[in-house]
């Protein structure tokens, strides 16, 4: 079932199957903007919501060594992106979908 696919201004891969969830970039009017982020998906219990995990390092100037950081992202998963624990996705901000949510899965590599 392939659907109407918009362009959301970022080049990535859109996905192949279509959904009709309004806050899907790509087939409803969840508009994209800001950072866009690498992660790894860690939970998907929510509906139609994951949690997706960043690690990184951060210099520290006095012992001039790095240190490893993470950070957690709630993101809004649309059913057309199928993501699972375990996937490697990119994230990119949005407008706030909910209390925690203000980013959305762009891309499933």
């Amino acid at each position: 079932m392939e659907g109407k696919v918009r362009d959301i201004g970022v080049d990535v891969t859109p996905p192949e199957i279509a959904c009709d969830d309004v806050n899907c970039p790509f087939h409803g009017t969840l508009a994209v903007r800001g950072q866009i982020i690498d992660g790894v998906v860690v939970s998907t219990k929510m509906s139609n919501t994951a949690v997706v995990e960043r690690n990184y390092l951060r210099y520290i100037n006095k012992y001039e060594r790095y240190e490893k950081r993470t950070s957690r992202y709630s993101v809004h998963a649309s059913p057309c992106m199928g993501v699972k624990v375990g996937d490697n996705v990119k994230i990119m901000e949005c407008r706030p979908v909910s209390k925690t949510v203000s980013f959305v899965v762009i891309e499933k590599r």
